[in-house]
């Protein structure tokens, strides 16, 4: 790997000059940090609007024939506040009039909406003193809008090579005829993890407005501790259950290639935030766990039947109903004579009645049982599965906790243990658990 960072700073890190200046400090307090992936201006404040928002809407105004000025206006503010109040050289204007004529023509939402990043990467180039490189030129997506490795690579050698420092806007690249693609998900963190793969970075950092990833939701558990090193592994575990972390899009490019990713807070930089590393790398066990995350609103449809394990096909038949019914189905514990679904409610909808129907037909089941109003809780630690005493403090925790456990289900990956309980005792499930481990 090279000797270089990528760093990559959301739109919470640029909402402002004062944030502006904060980002510089960071970024020249390491000569490895030589190449930034902005996003665009976040909210200032909470009844503050995102750029990308208000380009969204400019859009939206233009497709239906109604004039967008006023919300252009905002934009324009925003920019031009920025160039003033960091002195910084570029003809902001020029730009923007170029935007909104393009807007006004029909441009692409894809293209309208990445103008957030671009202007923003044009700014922060300037202030730093880097060279500004356009994504356009280097991230490459296929025809139908899939990215594409190979030509994106080449695009980065070829471009790169000469360039020492560079600011590259995040969230969008172009397809070969060089019309604008954004991606679909997370798009500033996709686009830095893709640059650092290309550029053989050995770290990627994630600027962000929190120090790292906290082993519970803080709305629920107060002072949840910060988690210093989560793996690959543990962390799709985590944001599957729904904690707010990386979505798996956004570091899917460089998990094969073993790049790290660290969680840092751009306004205390000073705190180690979390790092993210490869699966297989060593861990000690402390007879601790990662992290606790959770979701409400599932069903779970229980089947039981004598002599279930000897029916060959059987939970063939109760998954092709599923999918006959275009329901995906979340976990799925199992005894000798039972197996249980659970669904999310949005995936159920108002198929319930059909599913039981037809898993009364096709299986002729001795009991068939529905269980709403359920959450999953799920603790998640890449040495549970050497550690004694895991199961044993988790219970402890519940049942100090005054929660009743409807369900129990270890993964096959041995990092994670799930418990469903009522809707009703969720907050207090995880506070339970977390307690016991904390």
């Amino acid at each position: 790997m090279n000797n270089l960072i990528v760093a990559k700073f959301g739109g919470s890190s640029l909402a402002d000059s004062e944030q502006f200046r904060k980002v510089k400090n960071i970024v020249l307090e390491n000569e490895k940090r030589r190449y930034v992936v902005p996003s665009a201006p976040g909210k200032r404040f909470s009844k503050d609007y995102k750029i990308t928002d208000l380009l969204y809407l400019c859009h939206a105004h233009a497709q239906n024939s109604i004039s967008f000025d006023d919300v252009f206006r905002h934009i324009e503010e925003r920019y031009t506040s920025l160039v003033r109040e960091l002195e910084v050289r570029i003809d902001i204007k020029k730009y923007l009039d170029e935007i909104k004529a393009k807007i006004e023509d029909g441009a692409s939402a894809d293209y309208t909406a990445s103008r957030g990043e671009y202007l923003n990467g044009l700014i922060l180039a300037d202030y730093l003193g880097y060279e500004f490189v356009d994504a356009a030129e280097i991230i490459r997506f296929k025809s139908y809008g899939r990215i594409d490795f190979e030509a994106t690579q080449k695009a980065v050698d070829e471009k790169m090579s000469a360039v020492e420092r560079a600011v590259i806007p995040g969230f969008y690249g172009a397809i070969p005829d060089g019309t604008i693609k954004t991606f679909s998900r997370g798009g500033p963190d996709v686009t830095g993890a893709i640059v650092a793969r290309c550029l053989g970075a050995e770290l990627y950092e994630n600027w962000t407005d929190v120090s790292g990833f906290l082993m519970a939701d803080p709305n629920i558990v107060e002072n949840a501790k910060p988690i210093e090193v989560v793996t690959y592994k543990e962390l799709r575990e985590l944001s599957y259950m729904g904690a707010k972390v990386l979505h798996e899009e956004s570091i899917f490019p460089i998990r094969d290639v073993y790049i790290p990713i660290n969680i840092k807070n751009t306004n205390r930089p000073q705190d180690k935030g979390t790092l993210i590393v490869d699966d297989d790398k060593p861990i000690s066990y402390s007879g601790t766990i990662t992290g606790i995350a959770g979701k409400k609103g599932f069903t779970v449809i229980a089947v039981q039947k004598m002599l279930m394990n000897s029916e060959q096909g059987f939970c063939r038949k109760l998954l092709s109903i599923l999918e006959s019914n275009g329901v995906s189905f979340e976990n799925m514990p199992s005894g000798i004579d039972s197996v249980s679904l659970v669904i999310e409610d949005t995936q159920l909808g108002d198929k319930l009645d059909n599913i039981l129907e037809e898993i009364k037909r096709q299986c002729n089941p001795d009991s068939l049982e529905v269980y709403p109003n359920m959450a999953l809780v799920a603790t998640v630690g890449r040495g549970m599965d050497r550690t004694k005493g895991i199961s044993s403090k988790l219970f402890r925790g519940l049942a100090e906790g005054d929660v009743n456990i409807r369900m129990i289900n270890q993964g096959a990956s041995e990092i994670n243990i799930t418990v469903g309980v009522e809707n009703e005792d969720f907050e207090k499930a995880l506070r339970g658990i977390y307690k016991a481990f904390a």
